[in-house]
């Protein structure tokens, strides 16, 4: 690990063990030294520089939840300590709602949800970041809709002309990664496959899934099977037909002890013109900044299947951008 403090195993450890410094054990002045000090961190529903922003941010949801637990499901990672490396950094989060904030008074709610952070570091320190929360799954467990939180959101930010506006093309900036990933296979065969679904081929959840796979989404959502994944994507794809589907970052990986495994930065950008997750459309202009993990295994010899999917966007986001075009 050139470049890295010393205490560091691997990359994994370096991004486990400072997630945990920073979030648990309150080493928020380390962001000085972690976090660059003009780095750039994209969320579905804003963009920010700095790591002064960074550290604001995480007094904040501190503040919220102070019990917060960040636990690694997974770091799925490419790169050289060199050239710098790009993490994406799966997190299954408990928390408990004790503070005034953003989802309003205090409740006292236990939470359960997910986040995917990519993160690219290089000698030490993170200097570009995409972070997505399931903001789903959060306002669900406190007895709201997306949907609901998204128009509320919006009053209390000053209207749609006043408010925090969500990340877009429009609106993102350019950071110092420029990488695209690694070309491993089993990046390549999760790329072919939401490819292949985005463009309407859902067939290929039969052909390249196992029949047993087990299926984490937006909302807190675990599935099982073929109609798990089948209905997830066709509800997506179907609110925004027309969309223009690309991807961003994708990454494979073999690691001793582990599965081969993938994860894929991707988004979906155009106009809300079909009926499906977001109910009747409104043609709104929508972006949809998503991260997809997937973990491959052969139940039957040679014949490899996605047996465990994992995919994040931020729904109150995306309604957040239909509400403050169509009132």
């Amino acid at each position: 690990m050139k470049g890295f403090d010393p205490k560091f195993r691997d990359f994994p450890d370096y991004i486990v063990k400072i997630t945990k410094e920073i979030w648990e054990e309150r080493g928020l002045a380390t962001l000085h030294d972690y976090y660059s000090e003009d780095i750039v961190v994209r969320m579905p529903g804003s963009v920010s520089t700095g790591n002064a922003n960074v550290i604001g941010a995480t007094m904040a949801t501190l503040s919220e939840f102070p019990d917060r637990q960040m636990l690694a499901e997974d770091v799925i990672w490419s790169g050289t300590p060199e050239e710098g490396m790009l993490s994406s950094h799966r997190i299954l989060n408990t928390a408990t709602h004790l503070g005034d904030g953003a989802f309003g008074k205090a409740t006292g709610t236990k939470l359960v949800f997910r986040g995917i952070a990519d993160c690219h570091a290089i000698n030490n320190q993170i200097n570009d970041e995409w972070l997505i929360r399931d903001q789903g799954a959060i306002v669900r467990q406190m007895g709201w809709d997306p949907k609901e939180f998204a128009t509320n959101q919006i009053a209390n930010e000053g209207g749609p002309d006043k408010c925090i506006k969500p990340l877009t093309p429009d609106n993102d900036l350019e950071g110092p990664y420029k990488g695209r990933g690694n070309d491993n296979e089993w990046g390549q065969r999760h790329a072919d496959i939401l490819t292949r679904i985005m463009n309407a081929d859902i067939a290929t959840v039969v052909r390249d899934y196992d029949r047993a796979v087990r299926t984490e989404f937006p909302g807190g959502v675990s599935g099982h099977s073929y109609g798990s994944a089948e209905n997830f994507w066709m509800g997506l794809r179907a609110a925004l037909p027309s969309a223009v589907f690309q991807i961003h970052h994708q990454i494979g990986r073999n690691g001793p002890m582990m599965p081969p495994r993938s994860a894929i930065r991707w988004s979906l950008t155009g106009t809300h013109d079909g009926r499906g997750s977001f109910g009747a459309p409104t043609g709104a202009k929508v972006h949809v900044m998503g991260i997809s993990h997937a973990e491959f295994g052969a139940l039957v010899g040679g014949e490899p299947k996605l047996r465990h999917e994992f995919t994040l966007f931020d729904e109150t986001s995306v309604w957040k951008q239909i509400l403050m075009q169509t009132g």
